[in-house]
C-alpha cells in the first residue's frame, strides 16, 4: 500500500452495474460526472475528469469542482456519435493545503517565518527546469523570500502566484478503479416522435393494396404533423401456409393479405421485399424521399418464420422439434400462432444462425436504414443481443435500436443495460394520476434514466387500451398530450390522429385488425386530432424542457383526476408546466400550489402564464390558482411564462 498516497474516490456516476455497461447520452448533451473525493486529515485535493472517444490514445481532462459532503463533479461536451470512456485522477494540492495553513496561522499571529521558508522551498522546486512560467515562479520565490510578512502571504495567496503553483507542483495522482464508458447517440435516438403505418393499407383507392410510392405520397401529411420517424411494418414476403384471416382467423380467404409478422415465402425471406409494395429500388427512392421531408426511416425486425421461409428449407436444425420431428410453432398461451415458426437460438447451429441474423441487420444497413424496431427481444437470449448490438454499433454507431417488449421490468432494464437504444414502456396501462407518477418517477430517476430511454407508444397494432375505446375522442386527446410531454420520446399507431377506438368485445385489440386486412383511411375526416398532435410537436422542439429525461417533477394537484408536473431543461433555458385531466369523461378542476420560483415570482405579486396549446394568457395570483379542465375542449394546459 502506498501511504503516500491515501485517496479514496468512490461513488462515480453515471454508472450502470459496477460499470459493466454503458451508461446512454445523445450527441450535444453535456455528460455531467460526479464522484466523492476524499483522504484523511485536512490535507486539500485536486481532480481532473478525463475523458476519450474509444478510438484516441490521449486523455483530455477537465477540472473537476468540490460541492459539499466531498462531492465533486465536472463535466465534458459530448459532440461525437461514439462511445467514449471517462474516469477521474485526484492528487493532494500540496501547495493550497500549505498555503491554507499558511493564512491561518497568519490570521491568529502566530510567527509563520519557518513556514514560508518551507512554501519558498516548494516554489524553487518547482522552478527547477526551463520555460517562462518556471522562471517566473523563481521570480515570485524570490520576492517572497525578501518581503516582511505580511507582504509575503499576500504574493503566496495572489491569484498569478497560486496558478502557477498548483499547475507546477509535483502530483501524487490516484485513478479511479475503472475505466468507465457512455454511448454517445445521435439526437434522434434521445428526442423524437415515431408515426408507425402498414405501408401496404396507404393506396388512396380502397381495396388496393399499397406500394412504397404510396407511402412517398403520404410523407407530406406525416412531416407535417412533426414527425421524425416514420416505422414501417414487416416489408418482407408474407407465408402462404396456415395464413390467418380477418381479425386473426384460422381459416383465411384467398384475398386475405396475412400477417406481415409471418415473414418469408417462395419470394424469400427477411432480405426480401414484399412484391406487392415495390422493389429495393422503390424502397430506398422511399428512404430519400422521407429525408428529404425531414423524417428518417425505422423498419421492423423480427426473428421468426412463417412454414414457407427458405430458412425452413435450408436451415431445419435452426427450429424446435416435437418429438415426432414436426416444427413446434409459436405459442404465447393461450395463443397459439401456426403461421409463425419460432427460431431456436440454442440449437446446435447457434453460431450459424447467430451470423446469420447479424447479417440481415448488414442488409439493411447497406440499404440505407439506420432505425431498427425489434420484435420481442425478450423472447431472445440476452446473450445474442449483446453481441449482435455491440458488434454492430462497432462499425456503425449511427445505428438505433427499439426494443419492443411489453414484460417484466428487469428484463426490460436488462434489454436497455445491454444495448438497445430505446425501448415501449408500460406508458399504454397508466391511467391514473398515482400510477403516472409513480411509474415516471422510476423510469426517469438517476441510474436508471443513466440507460433506460423511454418510448412512449400511445398504442399500438396489437394494443388498443381500455380508456381510448371508452373515452373517445377526448381520451385520444389526452394521451397524446401525456405522451408527448412526458418523455423525449414518443409515438402512435397510424389511425390514432382519427380516433379509432372499435376493439374486439372484452379485449385490448383493435376490430378489424389492420395486421390482417387491409385499411383505407380518410385521413382528414371529421373529429380528427391531427391539429392537436402538430401543435405538440411544435413545442416540442420549440421547449428544451421536452427534450430531455429525469427533469420532471409532480406536483400535487388536489385531485385524483388531474396530473400536473413541471419539466425543465437541464441547461435551465426553459420550463412548463404541464397540467392534465386524466378523466375523459367528465370536467374536473383545482386549486393547483405551483412553486413560485418556476414562473420568477414571489409572494403574492401577480403574474401571467400562456398556454402554449392555445395561445391563451391567463393571469395568476401567488402560489395558488384555479384549474378547470373540460376533456371534450380543454384536455389540458401547457403552461409558460409571459414575457
Amino acid at each position: 500500500m502506498d501511504i503516500r498516497n491515501d485517496i479514496v474516490i468512490e461513488n462515480v456516476m453515471p454508472q450502470i452495474d459496477c460499470g459493466s455497461y454503458p451508461a446512454k447520452r445523445k450527441v450535444g448533451d453535456t455528460v455531467m460526472v460526479t464522484a466523492d473525493i476524499f483522504t484523511h486529515g485536512t490535507s486539500l485535493l485536486s481532480a481532473d475528469l478525463l475523458y476519450r472517444k474509444v478510438s484516441d490514445s490521449e486523455w483530455s481532462r477537465a477540472p473537476m469542482n468540490k460541492g459539499e459532503n466531498d462531492s465533486w463533479s465536472g463535466c465534458f461536451a459530448a459532440d461525437t456519435n461514439t462511445t467514449y470512456q471517462y474516469t477521474v485522477e485526484a492528487w493532494v494540492d500540496v501547495y493550497s493545503t500549505w498555503l491554507s495553513d499558511l493564512k491561518k496561522w497568519h490570521a491568529s499571529g502566530e510567527d509563520v517565518s519557518a513556514d514560508l521558508r518551507s512554501g519558498i522551498a516548494m516554489l524553487k522546486g518547482m522552478a527547477q527546469g526551463t520555460g517562462v512560467e518556471r522562471a517566473r515562479i523563481a521570480e515570485l520565490a524570490e520576492i517572497i523570500s525578501r518581503s516582511d510578512t505580511d507582504t509575503a502571504v499576500r504574493t503566496a495567496s495572489n491569484e498569478e502566484t497560486l496558478k502557477l503553483a498548483t499547475s507546477h507542483q509535483p502530483r501524487e495522482k490516484a485513478r479511479y478503479r475503472r475505466q468507465l464508458e457512455i454511448v454517445v447517440d445521435r439526437k434522434i435516438a434521445g428526442f423524437s416522435s415515431w408515426y408507425e403505418l402498414f405501408p401496404r393499407s396507404q393506396s388512396a383507392v380502397r381495396g388496393r393494396h399499397g406500394t412504397f410510392d404510396d407511402c412517398i405520397s403520404r410523407l407530406d401529411d406525416i412531416a407535417t404533423m412533426g414527425f421524425d420517424v416514420l416505422y414501417l411494418t414487416p416489408i418482407h414476403p408474407i407465408g402462404i401456409t396456415n395464413r390467418r384471416g380477418k381479425n386473426g382467423s384460422t381459416t383465411a380467404l384467398k384475398s386475405d393479405p396475412g400477417s406481415p409478422w409471418a415473414i418469408g415465402n417462395s419470394e424469400g425471406g427477411h432480405k426480401s421485399i414484399n412484391p406487392e409494395l415495390g422493389t429495393m429500388a422503390d424502397f430506398k427512392r422511399l428512404l430519400a424521399a422521407a429525408r428529404g421531408k425531414g423524417l428518417e426511416v425505422a423498419m421492423d425486425i423480427a426473428f421468426q418464420c412463417s412454414p414457407d421461409h427458405p430458412y425452413v428449407r435450408e436451415h431445419p436444425q435452426w427450429f424446435y422439434r416435437r418429438e415426432d420431428g414436426s416444427i413446434r410453432y409459436a405459442e404465447n398461451p393461450p395463443k397459439k400462432y401456426f403461421d409463425i415458426y419460432p427460431l431456436n437460438f440454442e440449437s446446435s447451429d447457434w453460431k450459424g444462425l447467430w451470423e446469420e441474423l447479424r447479417s440481415i441487420f448488414l442488409y439493411w444497413i447497406e440499404a440505407g436504414v439506420r432505425i431498427f424496431r425489434v420484435d420481442n427481444p425478450h423472447t431472445k437470449p440476452f446473450a445474442f443481443w449483446e453481441w449482435v448490438i455491440t458488434s454492430i454499433r462497432k462499425e456503425h454507431p449511427d445505428v438505433i435500436f427499439l426494443s419492443e417488449a411489453f414484460t417484466r421490468p428487469k428484463v426490460m432494464y436488462e434489454l436497455s443495460r445491454i444495448g438497445f437504444t430505446q425501448s415501449y414502456t408500460y406508458f399504454t396501462w397508466k391511467n391514473f394520476n398515482w400510477e403516472l407518477e409513480e411509474y415516471f418517477t422510476e423510469i426517469s430517476r438517476p441510474g436508471t434514466a443513466d440507460y433506460f430511454r423511454p418510448n412512449l407508444f400511445t398504442n399500438t397494432p396489437d394494443i388498443l387500451p381500455y380508456v381510448l375505446q371508452n373515452g373517445g375522442r377526448p381520451a385520444f386527446m389526452m394521451r397524446a398530450l401525456l405522451a408527448s410531454t412526458l418523455s423525449p420520446i414518443w409515438g402512435m399507431y397510424s389511425g390514432f390522429e382519427l380516433c379509432e377506438n372499435e376493439a374486439l368485445p372484452g379485449r385490448e385489440e383493435y376490430m378489424n385488425s389492420e395486421k390482417y386486412e387491409l385499411r383505407h383511411r380518410d385521413w382528414n375526416r371529421s373529429g380528427n386530432i391531427r391539429q392537436l398532435i402538430t401543435t405538440l410537436n411544435e413545442i416540442r422542439r420549440k421547449y428544451s424542457a421536452f427534450q430531455g429525461l429525469g427533469n420532471t417533477e409532480f406536483l400535487p394537484a388536489g385531485n385524483p383526476n388531474i396530473v400536473a408536473y413541471v419539466r425543465k431543461s437541464s441547461a435551465g433555458d426553459s420550463a412548463a408546466l404541464v397540467v392534465v385531466n386524466i378523466n375523459p369523461f367528465e370536467p374536473q378542476d383545482t386549486m393547483l400550489r405551483v412553486p413560485a420560483s418556476l414562473f420568477g415570482t414571489e409572494g403574492d405579486s401577480d403574474y401571467s402564464v400562456r398556454d402554449l396549446l392555445t395561445g391563451e394568457i391567463f393571469r395568476w395570483h401567488g402560489e395558488y390558482n384555479y384549474v378547470r379542465l373540460d376533456p371534450g375542449e380543454r384536455p389540458g394546459h401547457i403552461l409558460v411564462p409571459v414575457g
